[in-house]
């Protein structure tokens, strides 16, 4: 009976050894902890590196790194020295190819602009610069304020704002490329937005021609409104038509009195005399002087007719 009992234990012992083995390898598969993990040498920061910085030998030493190794992880120095940096690496992290600009593209602002993308720089002020919480790392709308020249071809005297850009990161503030974890305002005269060339030219010509407000929007909402704009009338108005008046009812009212007839306003003038002709009457008188017979002629006096 006892050796019996003891060959159970032995073949449940054998059991759980091999169990616990295949559940350690499936594990570690997925963990990524494998026999390759040990200690390695690796290259560390040795402060903390802000984006931006060119990296040189006295921002990084190698230690002996222990458990698994990240993948990428860059062990020559001659691998680090004089990239600049893309994401901000903490004093004792690994130095990792992801984290670091290709050679050749230098530090600073420049090398955090990918591959078909433009920094454009936008003059605002404590409005338009959301009261100091546009900060790098937003995500903001631009909003473009003016005249426009004309509208289906009238000419327009009103002023229209209009959202031209929507979801566009903030690269720097100010000089500041750095995010602002705790969200404190920084005032800044010059904000560098990160945008296409297409949306670059747009952005140049908004900010030449009309007055830009950056809107500050959640970073996680990366929905973008279709909107029609909005003219300055819209803000005297409730945004309805009036209704149409309609006329009063008829009522049994007595007839209106004939106006009279308007009394001529000066006398009429007598008639122009026309002057007549003047007409000439004669008288013939026969004197008789015993044969001879004569005629005489006397006029009157002048008449008119």
């Amino acid at each position: 009976m006892n050796r019996r009992l003891g060959i159970v234990i032995i073949f449940a012992l054998i059991v759980s050894v091999l169990a616990s083995t295949v559940v350690y390898r499936i594990i570690s598969a997925k963990l990524g902890v494998g026999p390759q993990s040990g200690s390695s040498q690796l290259l560390v920061a040795s402060r903390d590196l802000p984006v931006g910085t060119l990296l040189s030998a006295s921002d990084i030493k190698s230690v002996e790194w222990r458990g698994y190794t990240p993948k990428r992880a860059l062990r020559s120095a001659d691998q680090v020295v004089g990239r600049g940096v893309l994401q901000e690496v903490y004093e004792g992290d690994p130095m990792v190819e992801t984290r670091l600009a290709p050679r050749g593209a230098g530090g600073g602002l420049a090398a955090t602009i990918p591959h078909g993308m433009r920094a454009a720089a936008v003059r605002v002020d404590d409005i338009a610069g959301v009261s100091g919480f546009v900060v790098p790392g937003m995500k903001v709308d631009v909003l473009a304020s003016g005249t426009p020249p004309s509208m289906n071809g009238a000419a327009v005297s009103t002023k229209v704002s209009r959202t031209v850009l929507q979801n566009i990161a903030v690269l720097s503030a100010g000089q500041n490329m750095q995010r602002d974890s705790e969200g404190k305002p920084v005032i800044v005269p010059v904000i560098n937005l990160l945008v296409t060339p297409e949306q670059a030219e747009l952005l140049s010509l908004a900010s030449s021609e009309a007055k830009i407000q950056l809107v500050l929007r959640n970073p996680l909402d990366v929905t973008k409104t279709a909107t029609r704009g909005v003219a300055l009338e819209a803000l005297f108005s409730d945004g309805r038509s009036a209704p149409p008046v309609a006329p009063p009812p008829a009522q049994n009212l007595p007839p209106a009195p004939k106006p009279k007839p308007r009394a001529a306003t000066a006398a009429a003038a007598p008639p122009v005399p026309v002057a007549q002709p003047l007409v000439e009457r004669s008288r013939v008188v026969e004197v008789l002087h015993g044969n001879d017979r004569t005629q005489a002629r006397f006029s009157e006096p002048l008449e008119r007719k």
